[in-house]
Formats: structure tokens, sequence, C-alpha cells
């Protein structure tokens, strides 16, 4: 094929007379110019590296310095107190460049303003980390800002005026504290009192106890060890402990999804709508590469830790028989698609230049209407990537580890990500509420082979030109996810554009050599190795349920004329809604971020608390005035919103109790209390999806352009998963998960649970609602 031939740039025969070598030009010409994009991204790294470095100082910074120094000599004031003498005596004598006495003296000034400049850099830098040390800001309450922190906010604003780069502040955030073990196990059983009796309770602190006074001091000193050693004491382990080590599948276990706008169209040609999207997200990878996307900040003012933004491409989770690694490269300049059971390799430049939205619509164009049929075991290949780890990673060293093959995986493992264009369609249409739940369903597992679930993420195209996400959650937490998916739609709706009938602007190059097909050799035993792994997905797919829907009496608008947090107050709902589902009390887990420190990810947030109980079970007895609901409801709330900014602090519970599990484990040290901490089952997995991370557009003037967020699986076989969006002033988005294989559960039950505890509370306060 002509596409074969251009992916080489040479080609040998030996003959009698020699070895004939046979050049490519159009080739060498592709070599010769990804090779000068090369040496420009190193280039801008190493340029971003230095501004990096140098941050809150710059060039011309250190150039006022010198000239300031050396203008003063010249009007005889010496502002080193002497140091530049002291360095011209150190300067070595003889001929050469310093052997006139004005050279000396410049080059003697020029190292004293540079020390003095390097000096400044690390004095500020060194006072913007202690200054982010402060989270006192945190726990005042709105509008009653002290004194304090007004002068904090300030300090930190003069610190960090000049526009920073992505990574600027990174060596400036503190690391995660490890908290006092008596702190963590008060907070412990404060959190675990509503769930058990007074036996079980004291049970429980007799084996708190026993840990805190014996085993936890020696376990403790080594944690504190690593927190002064490592960058972050908790997320390397959490990577590989509580995902890489992970021997179930990632379908629905551990991959979540991610939802397209649903109350717009922007086009519903298939093709037209991946060449802008596809486009964006490379103009996307082009800004994170050369650092130019602004940090996210806290207020406008305290940055958030980036790290987890470098792997967000050109990133693929590899199996390993006893744990899995994540392959991340410097750059990819292709895609892996699927389509109707085949594999294909597009490029996404030609030579050094990004194709544009219409060639990539052309290229996909091109897939759709190739009417080649699959290889033999082709069609369900992806299903690997869906079962077992174990039987995946056997299944690698067999089959793929050589041959055409490994090239051809090697294909889809380098890509910058993998695209999967179904044929169905799927949308959100607010007349069937079913349609958002089958959307959802399709984009958490589809129908088990059209999806690579170990690529950082798949990007999903239905026929209708509707997109989604479905991502791998080892790299990175769904905020990170959530801020790419946010430029791409941004950039999809209000820069790009459409023509009238819904192609791409401007007119494509049928020159470009057409994407290229991916070679198998799959034999009968890899075959029924797939066809094993489909079987296990397929079992876990349908067993489970997903309810999503859109909850439209009001939003956060509503919420805050209560005088609490929108999510204090989801959260209480959740816990009245599962009582009333289940009849009682369960361990709950709501994901807090941690990323005002170095390198942080996640924490824990216990939301079932002893409050949130007690106004549960008040609204139960129905025997209680408004005014007493209202007052143990805000109780409730205040006593939410401490543990979230608890958390966000790094004085949660989980982690500290998880990392000194693991300290006990590589000592061989056994530890009761420890062992039934871990192995506590979240009944009720929650998750607040964040939005408006980037502000691209203004919502009030486009409040259609909303995303419905997205969902996980549940963690627990008896248990929920449950997503939310509060979605603008208006509207709450939820998805909840459940396994029909559980009798207790049902998601669709627990839904209509959770609106009716929405409604519920909102009459407490006798807040005007917008349903009839």
């Amino acid at each position: 094929m002509a596409e074969a031939h251009q992916a080489v740039a040479f080609q040998f025969t030996v003959t009698p007379d020699g070895v004939d070598f046979r050049l490519s030009r159009e080739a060498l010409k592709h070599v010769y110019l990804s090779g000068i994009n090369s040496w420009k991204k190193r280039l801008i790294r190493i340029k971003n590296g230095i501004l990096r470095g140098v941050y809150p100082g710059s060039p011309t910074s250190w150039l006022v310095v010198i000239m300031a120094t050396v203008g003063s000599s010249f009007c005889n004031v010496d502002v080193s107190l002497g140091l530049v003498s002291c360095i011209q005596r150190c300067l070595p004598q003889g001929c050469g460049p310093y052997q006139t006495p004005q050279t000396r003296a410049l080059l003697s000034m020029a190292i004293f303003s540079t020390g003095v400049w390097v000096t400044g850099i690390f004095f500020f830098r060194q006072t913007l980390k202690l200054l982010l040390c402060y989270h006192g800001w945190m726990f005042e309450m709105h509008g009653k800002t002290s004194n304090l922190t007004r002068i904090w906010a300030m300090c930190i604003r003069l610190l960090s005026s000049r526009h920073p780069m992505l990574y600027t502040f990174q060596t400036s955030l503190p690391k995660l504290p490890v908290p006092r073990v008596s702190a963590t196990i008060q907070r412990y059983l404060e959190s675990v009192r509503p769930l058990l009796d007074d036996e079980e309770y004291y049970r429980m602190e007799l084996l708190a106890k026993e840990f805190q006074d014996k085993t936890a001091p020696r376990l403790q000193k080594y944690l504190v060890l690593k927190s002064w050693w490592a960058s972050n004491y908790v997320s390397d382990w959490w990577e590989e402990y509580i995902y890489l080590r992970g021997r179930s599948p990632l379908m629905v276990n551990s991959n979540y999804y991610v939802m397209d706008l649903v109350l717009v169209k922007n086009t519903d040609v298939q093709a037209a709508r991946l060449g802008n999207i596809i486009h964006a997200m490379i103009m996307y990878r082009r800004k994170l590469d050369r650092e130019e996307i602004k940090p996210v900040m806290a207020l406008g003012i305290v940055p958030m830790c980036s790290y987890q933004m470098e792997r967000m491409f050109n990133t693929t989770r590899i199996p390993g028989k006893d744990t899995d690694v994540l392959q991340h490269l410097s750059d990819s300049r292709h895609v892996a698609v699927y389509h109707k059971g085949r594999f294909f390799k597009l490029w996404l430049y030609e030579g050094a230049r990004l194709l544009k939205p219409q060639d990539l619509e052309m290229q996909f164009q091109r897939i759709l209407d190739d009417p080649s049929p699959p290889q033999p075991g082709e069609e369900k290949l992806a299903a690997l990537t869906a079962g077992g780890r174990v039987e995946w990673a056997q299944a690698r060293q067999a089959f793929f580890s050589s041959g055409k093959n490994k090239a051809a995986l090697e294909a889809i493992e380098r890509a910058a990500f993998f695209v999967a264009l179904d044929e169905e369609s799927y949308c959100y249409d607010p007349e069937d509420e079913a349609s958002l739940s089958l959307y959802g369903k399709a984009l958490l597992h589809g129908n088990c082979y059209n999806r690579w679930f170990d690529k950082s993420f798949t990007l999903i195209s239905f026929k209708n030109g509707q997109l989604g996400l479905n991502a791998e959650h080892a790299w990175a937490d769904a905020p990170i996810i959530g801020h790419l998916w946010e430029f791409v739609l941004g950039t999809d709706s209000f820069h790009l554009g459409y023509t009238e009938t819904g192609h791409c602007l401007g007119k494509p190059n049928p020159a470009l050599a057409p994407p290229t097909r991916l070679q198998w050799d799959i034999p009968k035993q890899c075959q029924a190795v797939i066809e094993s792994s489909y079987q296990v997905a397929k079992a876990l797919a349908d067993d489970v349920e997903l309810y999503c829907f859109q909850f439209l009496p009001f939003g956060k608008g509503l919420i805050k004329k209560c005088r609490t947090s929108p999510d204090a107050f989801v959260q209480i709902a959740l816990q009245l809604a599962h009582f009333r589902d289940r009849g009682k009390f369960c361990l709950t887990y709501e994901a807090s971020m941690t990323r005002m420190f170095r390198e942080g990810r996640t924490e824990t947030v216990r939301s079932c608390t002893s409050e949130s109980t007690a106004f549960v079970q008040a609204m139960m007895e129905g025997s209680h005035t408004k005014a007493d609901l209202r007052d143990l409801f805000q109780k409730a709330a205040k006593k939410h919103q401490n543990m979230y900014r608890l958390a966000m602090t790094g004085a949660g519970i989980d982690r500290h109790l998880f990392c000194l599990y693991l300290v006990s484990k590589y000592l061989g040290v056994s530890s009761p209390f420890l062992a039934e901490v871990l192995s506590e089952p979240w009944r009720l997995s929650t998750s607040q999806i964040p939005q408006s991370q980037i502000h691209m557009f203004d919502p009030e003037q486009h409040p259609n352009h909303l995303g419905a967020g997205g969902g996980f699986g549940p963690v627990a076989d008896d248990g929920y998963g449950v997503s939310y969006m509060i979605a603008g002033e208006n509207t709450i988005f939820f998805h909840i998960s459940s396994k029909f294989s559980s009798s207790e559960t049902n998601a669709q039950r627990f839904g209509n649970h959770i609106r009716k505890a929405l409604l519920d509370i909102a009459d407490l306060f006798q807040v005007p609602k917008a349903y009839s």
C-alpha cells in the first residue's frame, strides 16, 4: 500500500552487486520536520525550566539589578558594602579577559548582582511557601474575613503577581503534613460512632487505644521520615496500591466517564465533530507542553498542584502479573482509532504542522467509509483491557511480544489517546429520562470491546456527533480530565465553529495519506483468551444498573439562600435518602482534593456524622418543628463543611491510616485495629464533579452550555456510587450506580429518594421552588 511505503525513510535489497538503497524523499522530509519539531519542544522545555526556576524573578529583573549596581558604582556609592572589592580580589590574575581593571570591576559587579538576585528569588519563594502553609482562611465564615487573612491575601498577590506558567508554583507548594496519630484516631472514632452500637463502639475504642499506645508510635516515625524525604507521603503509595496493584477489571471498577454538552448540539456530523474536538485537544496538549495553561487557583490566589496534568496525553497503563505500570511518553504524533472491529493509526501532523479540523474530518470520514472487514480475532481484541489484569498480562506476554502484533499494539499504546467510533447514537432528551442513563452506560463500558480501557482516556464518538470520555483513574483524578474537557468543549463551541451544513470550516487537503489499518496475526489460543475476557467483562457490565437524571426544581442559587454550602446540602440529602432507601446508615465516602499540597491527590470526607444522623432521625420521626429541624440541619452542614476543610488541609483520616497500614505491612507488624479499619466497606461512595475551572465563556449568556458531568461504578457489591454536578444556579445532575445482583439496592429507587430528600430539606427553609 502507498501509505505503508511512506512510513519508512528508506528500503534496501541485497543483490549480487551489493546492497541497493532506495530512499524515500517524502519520508525523509517528514523525518527531518519531525526532528526539527522535537528540538523546538526541547528548547521550549529548557526555556520554561529556566523561567520557572527563577520565578518570581526574570531575566529583565536580573539586568535591572546589574544596571543598578553598576550605576551606583559610577555615582561612587558602594551598595555591596565592600563585597564587590572582595570578589574582584578573588578573580584570577594574569592576561586574558580579566586583564583590565574595568573588566574585572564589571565582572565583579555582575557576580555580586547575580548573587543578590538569586538570594532575593530564594527569599521570595521561601516566603511564598511559608504563606501557602496558612489555611486559616478556609475556616473563616463567608463574609467575615479576619485582618490576618486580608494581610496574607495581599502578600500572596504581591508574590505571585507576575504571569505564572503551569508549573511555576510546584516547588513553592508545601508538603502534605503527617497528622498526629491521636488526632487521626479521635476523628476516626467520632466518624464511626453513629454506625456502631455501644458494645461495638467500646470494642473499637479498645482496639484504637491499644494501637495508639503500642504500635502507632513506631509506624508514625517511619511515616514522618518518608514525609521529609518524599514530595508527598501518600501519593506514590496511593497510586501503586489502590490503582496499579488492583487485579480486577478496570472497566466499571476503576475507570469513570464524562459526558458531553447535553442541552446544545453543534453538529450532527460525526467526523466533523471529531475534527474540531481532536484539533482542540492537541492545541491543549501544545499549551500543556509549553506550560501556557494557567495553574488552577483557589479564590484566584492560592495555587493548586498541577503535577497530575503531566501524564494526560501519551500515557498507557501496561498490565503486569503482580502490578501494572504507567507508560508515559514525552510526545506522540498519532491517535489510535477503533471502528467496526478494525483498528487504525491516524497521524495528527503533516511534517511539523498540526492537521487542521477539516483535514481531521476528512481522515475520520475515510475510516467511517472504509468497507474492509476485521481480521480474525481483531473485533473483540480490546476486551483484554476490560477483563482481569493477570489474564491480560499473560496474553500480552504470550501473543503480543513480537512480530506484527507487537508493532500494532505499540501503535495503540504509544498513541496520544484512543478514539472509539460507535455506530449507535446516544444523547440526552429531556422528554425521555432514560436517555441520559443509556448514554452513561454506553460511556461507562460500551459493548466491552470498543474501548481501550488502558489508555489515559478514550474519546468516544457516537453516530449523531455526541461525544464522551472514558478515563483511566491511576494517572490522575477527575478534575484534571475535567480541565481538558472544559477547554475542548469551549474551543469547539466558541472558537472553531462549523459550516451551515455541520462540517468543519475550510477545505481539506485530499493529498494526505489515509489512516493506516493496524495488522494483526491473532492465533486461536489468543482468540480464546479474548473471548474469556469478554465474557468476564460482559457479566460485569450487565450487572451494572445506572440511573442518571437532571434535578430541575433548583440548583445552587436557591441552596445558598438556605445559608449553607451546596455540597453540604446535597451530602445531607444523600444521608436522608439512603436511610429511607435502606433503613440504616452506612459508612460514606466523599472525595476531597488535597492539591493545595505538592503532588496532592485526594482525601476522604466521612459524610455520615453524628450530626447528620441526628437530623435524619428527626426527619423520620416527623414530630419536630421546622425550626428544630433547621437547627439540626445547620449543625450537620457546619460539621460537614468543617470536615471537608480538614480533609483539604491535610488533617483527614483515611490517607493517614492507609499509610500507617502499609508501613505495618513493610515492617511485618500486625495491627487488628488497622486491619479492621481498612476492611470496612464503603456502601455509599460519592463525588462532586467540578466545573468552571477555566472561564472560556459567560454561563449567564450561555446557560444551556452545560455538561452533565460523569459517573463511576459502585464501590461495594451491595452499595451505591453517586456522582453529582451542581450545574449552575438552577439544576443538578446525578449519576447513580448499583448492581442488579444485589437484592438490597436499586439505583432508580435511590434516585427517587434523593429527589424527595432535596425537596423536603428545601421545604424546611420555605424556599420557593421552580416546580409544580
